[in-house]
């Protein structure tokens, strides 16, 4: 009988998850993983979820594990979301926990231990390419969550399996309702699971590292207003920004961090034609030519072409992606890889 790994974070998806591979057969066990040792009310972290989690084990007769890798999560992930404030990066915790905890730690611990696969509730499928297994999009398109999981790639991706990909949200609900797990109306967690939404962004970073003053200036270097930390702004941002009671919509367009300035302007000024990208990663081979670019885990796909150094061209001018920001490239609904929006390629002289 082959054995079966399920990550199970204490919600709905990874509860069914490990249901549906107790169904298929498999010896089923679940893991829960401790990441993060201070406050959470997000909905993957806490003590709770740990014990809804080792709840639905039981319900499943299924033997729970908790791991323990919040040393790792602070290295790998907390860490970097700091330094990359400080830095004038906007980064994506999420996909480094995927990349560092989830997909490496936690593969390698389920090879070690002999499970043939490693489970998750995450909405996507495995696809066969050309007799190669390739990420591909979930059949809900408003779950998806393909962009999160770019980095996987083929190697890591033939050793997991993710039993949701062809369901759609409430099709979970309703089967795991039907099974009469304690998680069936649980809420859904938030993105970023250290961070707790009565505190804030601005209240973890700044027990953290120093936060600067800024000044908000139009395009010709009219001061039009400020900030109490640069650090926090983000390309595109709106909202928070004090312009001194303006009523004009404007939008940061770019952050100088070395000159606490950030550049402000109408939405239009957002639009360029390219994203420079830095940390390719590819599910196999490096890929030139046209491709659907994504730029946030809930956003849409456009049309773009990759040149030979794997920077990106719109085939329509978009608004400028964050630097630090992933940028998630599909050929059709599979995924082929990603990279980072690199510093320097939200410029205000790359507008069209």
């Amino acid at each position: 009988m082959k054995r079966a790994l399920v990550a199970m974070s204490g919600g709905v998806d990874s509860s069914v998850a490990a249901a549906l591979m107790v169904e298929s057969g498999y010896e089923v066990e679940g893991v829960t993983l401790r990441l993060w040792g201070g406050d959470s009310d997000s909905g993957c972290c806490s003590v709770s979820d740990v014990d809804d989690a080792r709840r639905v084990a039981q319900q499943l007769g299924i033997v729970h594990h908790v791991f323990n890798y919040a040393d790792s999560f602070d290295e790998v992930v907390v860490t970097p979301y700091v330094e990359a404030h400080g830095a004038g990066l906007t980064p994506n915790p999420c996909i480094e926990c995927n990349r560092h905890i989830k997909f490496h730690r936690l593969v390698e611990r389920s090879d070690l231990l002999g499970f043939d696969v490693l489970v998750t509730g995450h909405h996507v499928r495995k696809v066969d390419v050309a007799g190669r297994p390739r990420l591909a999009r979930s059949v809900d398109d408003t779950k998806d969550q393909s962009y999160v999981l770019h980095m996987i790639d083929e190697e890591v991706l033939a050793r997991c399996e993710f039993p949701l990909g062809d369901m759609t949200k409430a099709d979970v609900r309703d089967r795991a309702a039907k099974l009469g797990l304690r998680t069936a109306h649980k809420p859904e967690s938030q993105d970023v699971c250290f961070i707790t939404s009565t505190e804030g962004r601005s209240r973890f970073l700044g027990e953290r590292m120093v936060l600067h003053a800024g000044e908000l200036v139009d395009i010709d270097g009219t001061v039009v207003g400020s900030t109490e930390a640069i650090e926090l702004i983000t390309i595109g941002q709106r909202r928070g920004l004090d312009l001194g009671g303006s009523t004009e919509r404007r939008y940061a367009l770019d952050v100088d961090l070395p000159s606490r300035r950030v550049v402000v302007g109408p939405a239009e000024q957002l639009e360029t034609n390219a994203v420079r990208l830095a940390d390719h990663r590819w599910v196999a081979e490096a890929v030139i030519g046209p491709v659907l670019a994504q730029v946030s885990a809930h956003g849409e796909s456009h049309s773009a072409t990759l040149d030979g150094s794997g920077q990106l061209f719109w085939d329509v001018p978009r608004r400028r992606v964050a630097p630090g920001q992933s940028v998630v490239f599909y050929r059709d609904e599979v995924v082929l890889g990603g990279a980072v929006a690199a510093l320097g390629s939200c410029s205000v002289s790359e507008s069209t």
